[in-house]
């Protein structure tokens, strides 16, 4: 009873900390908070080795380069991103329509921290945070706890060396569900990023929030496409930290005409085709009472097989299984958060679109999709007709999704579903998302009503409307 409610007495004081601090911050100017994004991005360039040495020694999870690439390439790109951005005071004009738009802070903000990118959540998300004049409090997963705690008191030392209030960016440093619970509840918005668990926590927690969907990418090979260009891609984007991305590519539709030049393509690149008997150990060791196993995910490739019972050259890097069946009794049409790519084969292009949105329904709705064809025609279709955020052409997903110099979209750590994953946008989460907006309306002396005419045009005369 008394640790109970001291743990929560202990969330209300982290709350009044940040909104004491989140005061002081309310006054900064658009440089002054710039700048101090700025020193958040900066420092994580250059802390990224020793925060990837840190949470592999903590999680044993994923690669450690990959780690260190993203870190440094997130903090980079997010300053392209808010080098010129507009968060505090008038941040947009229409004078046409007289209205003027006025950025404010939204107030504390709860991160929700998962295992996989503790590091990158927490300095990205209070680069956007304070770009908004928001504070920001951390609740770590339970696996990354020191890896959490360690970036948010570096950067709470970096403040201080700023000049800047350290309670800017607080962390629940014993992190249990109640705490996480009551931490939203007292919070003004909650980023989630994490497990489908902690995102419909997130959403039911009475506070506004924005979540992600799960990932379950799949990607479509037709046979206009580069083979060889295409099992690079998706290579590359298993073996960026083994996959531990969201938006990893999970599976392959590939043409029937062209699927075993594809497959052998791939295992070119590094990859390992598992027979049926190899595919019922992979099945066995990776799914745990339906729930992925742990202990297995975001290995390597020969781990993982040594996990499952057999043995693959050392040389392989990433898994191949065959499937064609979508649901629950076919786990491998689901999420994996491992190097493995579950293989499809379709007729015609409808029959590959039908394919990726059966399998998304599934697991993965919204979140994003792939291809790899040269038939302009074709993307645009599939990119109309996929019930999905994202379509990356020609690129690997997982390395495309979430920002990259060779594309325009924007840098983020969170990835919004839309209303087919269960969220309330389906944009990268960006600064955009961590500040209020007043709009200034004024009276427009010299309006003009347009006619009906104008509005309406023949309906106006189309006798079925009556």
């Amino acid at each position: 009873m008394t640790s109970v409610t001291t743990d929560l007495n202990g969330i209300t004081t982290l709350v009044e900390k940040a909104k004491a601090a989140q005061k002081i911050a309310d006054k900064y100017s658009q440089e002054e908070v710039r700048r101090i994004a700025a020193s958040i991005g900066w420092f994580a360039v250059n802390k990224a080795a020793d925060w990837a040495d840190y949470i592999y020694e903590e999680t044993k999870l994923g690669d450690k380069q990959s780690k260190i690439n993203r870190t440094q390439a997130r903090a980079r790109g997010i300053m392209r991103d808010i080098k010129d951005a507009k968060t505090v005071g008038v941040i947009e004009e229409d004078h046409e329509k007289h209205l003027v738009k006025i950025g404010k802070p939204i107030g504390v903000v709860a991160s929700l921290v998962p295992m996989t990118v503790p590091e990158g959540v927490v300095f990205i998300g209070m680069m956007n945070a304070i770009m908004g004049r928001n504070a920001m409090i951390c609740a770590p997963h339970p696996r990354a706890k020191k890896t959490t705690i360690k970036v948010v008191n570096e950067i709470r030392e970096l403040f201080k060396r700023l000049g800047v209030p350290e309670d800017l960016l607080l962390c629940v440093e014993e992190p249990s569900l109640d705490k996480t619970n009551e931490l939203m509840k007292q919070c003004d918005l909650v980023v989630a990023t994490g497990g489908a668990g902690m995102v419909k926590a997130a959403y039911s927690s009475g506070t506004p929030a924005y979540g992600v969907g799960a990932g379950n990418v799949v990607v479509v090979i037709d046979e206009t496409a580069d083979f060889k260009s295409a099992a690079n891609n998706i290579m590359e984007a298993q073996v960026n930290d083994l996959a531990s991305g969201c938006s990893t590519e999970n599976a392959a539709v590939i043409q029937e005409v062209i699927y075993g030049e594809v497959v052998e393509e791939m295992i070119t690149a590094g990859a390992y085709l598992c027979n049926e008997e190899e595919k019922k150990k992979l099945q066995a060791v990776l799914w745990k009472d339906g729930y992925l196993n742990p202990e297995v995910i975001i290995k390597p490739a020969t781990i993982i097989a040594e996990k499952a019972g057999f043995e693959i050259p050392a040389d392989k890097t990433w898994l191949l299984v065959e499937e064609s069946g979508i649901g629950p009794e076919f786990p491998f049409s689901g999420e994996k958060l491992s190097v493995v790519v579950t293989l499809y084969k379709y007729d015609t292009f409808d029959n590959a679109i039908e394919l990726v949105n059966n399998i998304q329904a599934y697991s993965g709705a919204g979140h994003s999709c792939g291809i790899h064809s040269n038939d302009e025609d074709r993307i645009l279709k599939y990119a109309l007709e996929t019930k999905t955020s994202r379509v990356a052409v020609r690129m690997p997903v997982g390395k495309s999704n979430a920002g990259n110099w060779n594309n325009g979209m924007p840098f983020t750590i969170n990835l919004g579903c839309g209303s087919w994953g269960g969220n309330i946008t389906s944009e990268n989460i960006t600064y955009k998302h961590y500040i209020n907006t007043t709009w200034v309306a004024r009276e427009i002396k010299d309006f003009k009503v347009p006619t009906d005419e104008e509005l309406f045009g023949d309906v106006m005369i189309d006798k079925n409307v009556f």
